[in-house]
């Protein structure tokens, strides 16, 4: 965090803790004067994992990271884990989209549900500051997956409208993260590393990048910024799927390419912002910030007057924004340490297929 003054002293609780956010949260704050940071997760093997290499590598301030077995899906569990917590970032989600589209159930469950289970908690907790983490697939969602993160986002701004008591709920929405677990990238090295060709699903799709500092970065941003049910989205470039794999192959290595053809949900291009979002935000530099739509049902008390516009003439997607050829992207994916240690030879074999 660039700024962790707000956090000093203070009680801090990553659902999801465990994976490639909340890894990335911890090296932020670790050497900051937070008070405590809860990793709340349920996988076991990935906290005592992330327990012995803190106690290994951060022996001097490992005592400040306290873990919680339990499923956002439970609410009982959520809710005993978060007695005198400060501030929630909300990260745990189903987030492949072929797995979502065939088990949706399961989506529901982590996505919406489990959402709902996390903010009710914060508020009757009396937590201060609730961020959420969204998707790019949230916006006219077309797969199971984006549609249960758009239903998650509905509870989020529900629950911020209809009276959160000292409870500030917000949320971020971004595109692909870049060596996230289960993205591409990593994918791709493991593949050029083994002499197997790089599985394109197509080449002309278009995702935003950005790097996992980023969506740290984004989310203090929401955090310092925040009103009840504000959207923030930041600006990201995008490049085609063909080429981010001619990047890919220019760092690590020629390797044959093969054409699969898009997995089960898979859009051609991403949207961040809608055309009615955008007709309500704010553009704040880095960011864009959507405001809640604060009206109540009483349609009828209300006079427009003028043109009444209801959306914007397009929106912010991967196909109208900056769009990087090859040698942009190679400069975008090397701001990520995963590639930077991968290209130096200092992840294990195992690491490739969990990043």
């Amino acid at each position: 965090m660039k700024d962790s003054s707000h956090f000093a002293g203070k009680t801090l609780m990553i659902t999801g803790g465990t994976g490639s956010f909340g890894n990335t949260v911890l090296r932020h704050f670790l050497e900051s004067d937070v008070g405590e940071i809860r990793i709340f997760s349920r996988d076991e093997k990935k906290q005592d994992d992330m327990r012995h290499r803190l106690q290994l590598m951060h022996p001097e301030c490992a005592e400040k990271v306290r873990y919680f077995i339990g499923d956002v899906r439970d609410q009982r569990s959520v809710r005993d884990s978060m007695h005198g917590v400060d501030y929630v970032f909300h990260a745990a989600a189903l987030k492949q989209v072929p797995s979502c589209e065939f088990f949706p159930m399961e989506a529901v469950r982590t996505n919406v549900i489990g959402t709902d289970n996390v903010l009710h908690a914060a508020i009757d907790e009396g937590v201060e500051r609730v961020v959420c983490l969204s998707t790019d697939k949230a916006a006219y969602p077309i797969n199971a997956m984006g549609k249960s993160k758009a239903m998650m986002e509905s509870i989020i701004y529900a629950n911020a409208r209809n009276g959160a008591g000292r409870t500030t709920i917000c949320c971020t929405r971004y595109g692909n993260v870049m060596c996230s677990r289960g993205s591409i990238i990593p994918l791709f090295i493991e593949q050029i590393r083994k002499g197997m060709p790089l599985t394109i699903t197509d080449p002309a799709m278009t995702r935003f990048l950005m790097n996992l500092d980023e969506a740290v970065d984004l989310v203090e941003f929401a955090f310092l910024n925040a009103e009840p049910g504000d959207l923030f989205i930041q600006k990201s470039p995008a490049s085609t799927i063909r080429v981010l794999a001619e990047a890919v192959q220019k760092i690590f290595g020629q390797t044959d390419v093969k054409i699969i053809g898009p997995r089960h949900g898979e859009k051609l291009f991403e949207t961040l912002m809608t055309c009615e979002e955008r007709l309500r935000s704010e553009d704040m530099g880095r960011y864009f910030r959507v405001r809640s739509d604060t009206r109540d049902l009483n349609y009828d008390r209300r006079i427009e007057t003028g043109e009444v516009r209801t959306m914007a003439d397009e929106s912010y997607t991967s196909h109208n924004t900056d769009r990087l050829d090859v040698d942009r992207t190679v400069e975008k994916i090397m701001t990520s340490s995963y590639v930077r240690l991968a290209l130096e030879g200092k992840l294990a074999e195992d690491e490739f297929s969990q990043a």
